[in-house]
């Protein structure tokens, strides 16, 4: 799943890059993010339209044996490997945590990074759909056997959102929020021995300052009233074949507070470009990137009717 990196879309100072985020920052052409707002894929749940092979473990394991850490992004990635569909939460964790730190060059020192994540819980035989969550819609979907020990045991909730969270503080950000994105709607679920997830995190990252407390813009009278940490708002139905989207009630107020007006927001998942048409339609520059070509090319015609350009075409 290698990216050749190619030459970005571009309308205005605003663009959609078709490549995978682990490439984004050397695609950036110099420029300095001044938010980092993004939801990436979820473990172990959607395809997203990209091939995994289902070997890299077992190539891994070759290599280096099974008590072996997990290997590098760049790896696991150029074996055949997709985000979110790593044989082990662990490695989920990891390549995350990799990716979102190889972004850090291209934000601005009082820069923040928000990520919106949910959990999964744990099947040895995981349902894995490309347009729906586990267990969940009627699309055609794959089952494959998930390594069990230790924690990862079935019905067990996993807690990837505090695992991913713990991973970041540990690489060196700085954890300023713990926000639940609570969903008044959700869908009905199958099973009769737990309650349904109706609930997201969304974590505000900020970066350390050597010898000194994090600084790092914010504008309190943008978020919601009140300023809470729990922000209801129903999940709204994705576009351009994509599942699921963020909207402008709940991002819009984490783009005014986190980022100065004519500031770059940058989205390293960007799915339909959701991020990037609100940073613009905030009077904000929106840079996204996707790896599937119909979201990056969706994505990219949205960006543009937002600023009232021609599309461009998707290369």
């Amino acid at each position: 799943m290698s990216s050749s990196g190619p030459e970005p879309e571009t309308v205005g100072d605003s663009r959609i890059i078709k490549c995978d985020a682990y490439d984004l920052g050397s695609q950036l052409r110099g420029a300095r993010a001044d938010l980092v707002l993004t939801s990436p894929p979820y473990w172990g749940l959607r395809t997203y339209g990209l091939e995994h092979d289902a070997a890299v473990l077992k190539r891994w394991r070759a290599i280096a044996g099974p008590e072996e850490g997990p290997p590098s992004y760049a790896w696991y990635r150029d074996n055949g490997g997709v985000l979110g569909l790593e044989p082990y939460p662990e490695w989920y964790v990891a390549h995350l945590v990799e990716i979102l730190n190889g972004l850090q060059p291209a934000l601005d020192e009082e820069g923040s990074m928000w990520v919106n994540l949910g959990d999964t819980y744990f099947a040895r035989w995981a349902s894995i759909r490309n347009g729906g969550r586990q267990g969940l819609g009627g699309a055609e979907r794959s089952r494959r056997r998930t390594p069990a020990g230790g924690f990862r045991h079935d019905k067990q909730l996993l807690m990837i959102p505090a695992r991913f969270a713990i991973a970041m503080q540990e690489a060196g950000w700085i954890l300023r929020n713990d926000v639940i994105w609570a969903k008044p709607h959700v869908a009905p679920r199958p099973e009769r021995d737990r309650l349904r997830l109706s609930h997201e995190h969304f974590f505000h990252f900020v970066q350390r300052r050597p010898g000194g407390r994090p600084r790092y813009y914010y504008d309190l009278e943008e978020v919601e009233d009140g300023a809470l940490d729990v922000i209801r708002s129903s999940v709204r139905a994705g576009s351009g074949g994509h599942s699921a989207t963020f909207h402008e009630e709940l991002i819009g107020p984490r783009i005014r507070s986190c980022s100065p007006p004519s500031g770059i927001v940058l989205d390293p998942f960007c799915g339909t470009g959701s991020t990037v048409v609100t940073a613009v339609r905030n009077g904000r520059i929106g840079i996204g990137a996707e790896l599937n070509p119909e979201f990056a090319a969706h994505a990219a015609a949205r960006l543009a009717g937002a600023l009232g350009s021609e599309a461009p075409a998707a290369a």
